[in-house]
């Protein structure tokens, strides 16, 4: 048996963290849930604080098909290197033609860098080639483009 899950980034500001992981994933924003017609008014019938409505967003795969993300308000700021991160795999695997994969991950790389994402490390694997690259989103949480 299988168990559902989404991921949650634990953040300082969700709600400009929510645009860089929309251009990383090609996720939209989540809908309310079922029964709101809005997540205002959700958050309002749920008792939560006006104050703490911008304290978390969630994003989904528009196909839905891939699990959710969930990015939520902390209070403390990033201290160290991500022991979990995402693999975003956009060159379609090791075996595809180097200058192609290099190409395609760099591709991604530059939309990411755009939405003020920071290049932290580029690896190349034993052919010369481009292997992945180690993106920190806004706020320093890492990621790999492969």
């Amino acid at each position: 048996m299988t168990t559902r899950w989404s991921l949650t980034i634990d953040c300082e500001n969700p709600l400009a963290l929510v645009e860089f992981w929309k251009v990383a994933l090609g996720y939209e924003d989540a809908p309310p849930p079922t029964g709101w017609s809005t997540w205002e008014s959700w958050l309002a019938d749920a008792g939560v604080p006006r104050e703490e409505w911008g304290d978390g967003a969630t994003l989904h795969d528009p196909a839905g098909v891939l699990p959710s993300l969930s990015l939520l308000k902390v209070p403390e700021e990033k201290r160290t290197k991500n022991r979990v991160h995402l693999d975003l795999q956009v060159s379609g695997g090791r075996h595809v033609d180097g200058e192609r994969r290099t190409r395609l991950i760099d591709e991604h790389v530059r939309r990411l860098v755009e939405a003020d994402g920071q290049v932290l490390t580029r690896i190349h694997g034993p052919s010369g080639h481009l292997d992945h690259v180690v993106v920190a989103d806004p706020e320093g949480n890492e990621l790999c483009v492969v």
